[in-house]
């Protein structure tokens, strides 16, 4: 196993989709509370540390034309009916001034934001990423970023999915080719000796 190794000046935090219409999903293995305590923890530690914290949300214009609209067999179902309420970030994540935050409307948060722009004029190098749900909104972006050239640490317990599976296969057999499975304590150790 990859020694793991943070530098805060060169390390970004991303906070994915964590919405209060995540308080009543059904996840797994993780619940939505335990995401949200254990992302609370490491915002905690990254801001302490000066490095830069990202917090990506999802959204769409009033008309929702702006949002992904493909035929498929399986589409997800609710997003007309979304209220600004259901999509306003949980308070757990205590946001700060000095927070950037991305709009995205879609799974991704590099795809036509301003994401990479923001990572790079800050030197940043290495991502630790975070969110709901693993095998959507993380691994868009973690491919997104892979491509990009980005180091990435996953917090394997500050994520979840809609099932236990989509979480594993994310977590076994994608991530470690493409950057460090790591547990919350394991991170906020890694950092606290840098």
């Amino acid at each position: 196993m990859t020694s793991l190794q943070i530098d805060p000046s060169k390390t970004a935090l991303l906070v994915m989709d964590l919405h209060e219409m995540m308080r009543s999903r059904v996840t797994a293995p993780h619940s939505p509370q335990q995401v949200f305590d254990q992302a609370a923890k490491l915002l905690g530690a990254f801001r302490s540390r000066g490095a830069f914290v990202v917090l990506v949300k999802v959204g769409w214009s009033a008309d929702r034309k702006d949002r992904l609209q493909p035929r498929c067999d399986v589409p997800f179902a609710g997003t007309d009916s979304l209220t600004p309420e259901a999509l306003a970030l949980i308070p757990e994540l205590n946001i700060q001034p000095s927070d950037h935050h991305v709009t995205k409307r879609q799974w991704g948060a590099f795809y036509g934001t301003d994401l990479d722009l923001q990572l790079r004029r800050r030197g940043v190098t290495t991502l630790v990423l975070s969110g709901i749900a693993t095998a959507f909104v993380v691994e868009s972006t973690a491919r997104d970023a892979f491509e990009r050239g980005y180091d990435q640490i996953f917090a394997e317990d500050a994520m979840t999915s809609m099932a236990a599976e989509e979480h594993q296969v994310a977590i076994t057999r994608i991530f470690p080719r493409i950057g460090l499975v790591r547990t919350t304590a394991e991170i906020l150790s890694a950092l606290a000796t840098h």
